[in-house]
């Protein structure tokens, strides 16, 4: 059942196919004659053919044999074209073009004559009156030029054109300047009439030929009151263009012309082309050219070749012929900017000039202000990860080591718990009394009001704390985890506490241990907590813990004042000298000091 369905798929696509074969409509006949010996290619096109074309097919008649597409072969198939290498004196006959789309079959067939002709025989007949001559005119008075009708597919490769009049080879000079395939005739006279010739080498599979046109010219008045050429771009205008990496560049808008011929962009690094477009009356013999500093651009450039004119086109219309002619740019240096090309068209001109292209500002803003915020974010980043460093820095590099002017006798108060068991206690006394003033007082220059240390024996605990406390310029509260430090704290403690909260003096916050819930404490405790954050002791009494330069004491001393006084010199190894019983995390209560 598959096979069927297949082969009836099958069917249904070939059957249209031989039904069109049958009844295909003869559009064309092409004369051609052309001399034996030399190459010679015919392309089949059909403008009627819109819908895609399904198949395209060089025979030959009557016998109507398939030419061949193998290219190595003397007459073959080259896509759409027809290749004779070289011609033959067996090759004249009809040769069928047949062209299928989806719906319709068209031939377009070509008569094609081959003869022997000599080059440059002065016993046979003039070349004017051979019938393979192609037929130009020169305008007199004015410039003009020739064209050698060079037609191959892309497969061969044209190069060394020379051009002759009569037998002779024409030298660029003055008045004729061979480019390419055409030559341009300044100053036209009427002696400039006569036989032309111009040839070429061919390549093509490493094989190399020779092609000869003969070209008739005729010099031709010109005719005043013909309309004037119009050039429908460049409009003396400017292209913004790359320096060397060069993206091919648009050449006008579709605005300008229903044939614009516009090339349109490709990536950066291919070639900058720019189109001339002009329209001209029917018979107008005007020479289509660019210039550069009044030099044809071919003659300029014609050592570097960095700047070439490219081949001439045309497209007919009803009253007038659309020309395009090209300019190519093959490497754009600084040297080609600001520099006028213009394009010339009888009695017409308009150029172009290449311009850098104006700084983009909306990247460079973008660009700033990525680059300001990357800066301002990395900045945050430094200064969130290393404030305390950078802050004690600053104060031991710039900060005067003297009492300030507030009045205030001591840096800090220290507010701690007094714990009902004996060993708690101990541990606490033994950071209050012995670490905390070893590191803040002996090292940084600190001056503390410690209770239980600097209050004098006898005085009432009420008069302690309302004569001690306005003179700090910090409250350091150190609190413990579970409900029985918090008890211990005096109410006249607690009150001072919340009244200092209100004056807005800085409170330093040091945690014993890990706080998991602070709804258990006073609220003025939960709100420094909530504000200030806390700072959490976990170390011992090594001398490591008692280094001002760990991470702990540098957060105590970030939350500091200034140091107000310099530390003594000798302190330290005072330190290190002193007897120490603590253990790694824990105290040890023979350890505790009695400083008072």
């Amino acid at each position: 059942m598959g096979m069927v369905s297949l082969l009836l798929c099958g069917v249904s696509f070939a059957l249209p196919l031989f039904v069109t074969a049958g009844k295909c409509k003869d559009t064309d006949m092409d004369h051609e004659v052309k001399p034996e010996g030399q190459p010679f290619a015919f392309n089949c096109t059909l403008a009627t053919v819109t819908g895609g074309v399904v198949s395209l097919k060089w025979y030959r008649t009557p016998n109507k044999n398939p030419v061949s597409d193998n290219r190595h072969l003397r007459i073959h198939q080259d896509q759409s074209w027809i290749l004779f290498l070289p011609l033959a004196q067996g090759d004249s006959g009809i040769y069928q073009c047949v062209i299928r789309d989806a719906h319709n079959c068209y031939r377009i067939a070509v008569n094609l004559t081959v003869f022997r002709k000599p080059w440059c025989d002065p016993s046979t007949e003039s070349p004017i009156n051979s019938p393979d001559v192609y037929r130009q005119t020169l305008p007199i008075g004015n410039s003009g030029s020739l064209n050698c009708h060079l037609y191959f597919p892309d497969s061969c490769v044209l190069d060394s054109v020379k051009w002759y009049k009569g037998c002779e080879e024409i030298k660029a000079g003055k008045r004729h300047v061979p480019s390419g395939t055409r030559l341009f005739v300044n100053n036209v006279t009427a002696e400039d009439g006569g036989s032309y010739a111009c040839s070429a080498r061919l390549t093509h599979l490493g094989r190399q030929f020779t092609v000869r046109n003969d070209i008739a010219v005729q010099g031709e008045e010109v005719v005043s009151g013909r309309r004037i050429p119009n050039i429908t771009y460049p409009k003396n205008n400017s292209i913004e263009v790359q320096p060397e990496v060069t993206p091919r560049a648009a050449c006008g808008s579709a605005a300008d012309s229903a044939f614009s011929g516009c090339p349109t962009p490709d990536a950066p690094g291919s070639l900058l082309i720019v189109d001339c477009n002009v329209t001209d009356s029917k018979g107008n013999t005007n020479l289509r050219c660019w210039k550069v500093n009044d030099t044809l651009v071919d003659h300029y450039y014609r050592h570097s070749r960095r700047i070439q004119e490219g081949i001439e086109t045309n497209v007919s219309l009803k009253d007038d012929i659309f020309y395009t002619v090209n300019i190519t740019f093959l490497e754009v240096k600084m040297e080609d900017y600001g520099r006028p090309f213009t394009c010339h068209a009888g009695v017409s001109a308009a150029y172009i000039m290449l311009k850098l292209p104006a700084p983009d500002f909306q990247a460079y803003l973008i660009g700033g202000l990525m680059a300001f915020l990357l800066l301002v974010v990395s900045i945050l980043w430094v200064y969130n990860s290393f404030k305390i460093d950078i802050v004690l820095w600053y104060r031991s590099a710039f900060s005067a080591a003297q009492a300030p002017d507030d009045e205030k006798l001591y840096d800090a108060y220290v507010l701690y718990p007094k714990c009902p068991r004996e060993s708690q206690r101990h541990d606490v006394d033994t950071l209050v009394l012995k670490i905390l003033p070893e590191v803040l007082e002996n090292q940084c220059g600190y001056k503390l009001f410690i209770f239980g240390r600097d209050e004098f024996p006898g005085q009432a605990v009420a008069n302690v704390v309302d004569e001690n406390v306005s003179l700090c310029r910090r409250l350091i509260v150190l609190v413990a985890p579970g409900d029985g430090f918090l008890k211990t704290l005096s109410e006249e403690q607690i009150a001072v506490y919340n009244a200092l909260i209100q004056d807005g003096m800085k409170v330093v916050l040091i945690e014993l241990g890990k706080i998991r819930d602070y709804s258990t404490m006073p609220e003025s405790i939960q709100y420094v907590r909530q504000r200030h954050g806390a700072v959490q002791w976990d170390g011992d009494c090594s001398e490591r813990s008692q280094c001002a330069g760990n991470k702990f004491w540098k957060s105590v001393r970030y939350r500091m004042p200034p140091r107000r006084y310099p530390p003594p010199p000798s302190s330290v190894e005072l330190l290190r000298h002193a007897p120490c019983g603590c253990t790694a995390g824990r105290w040890d209560s023979a350890s505790v000091l009695t400083a008072r």
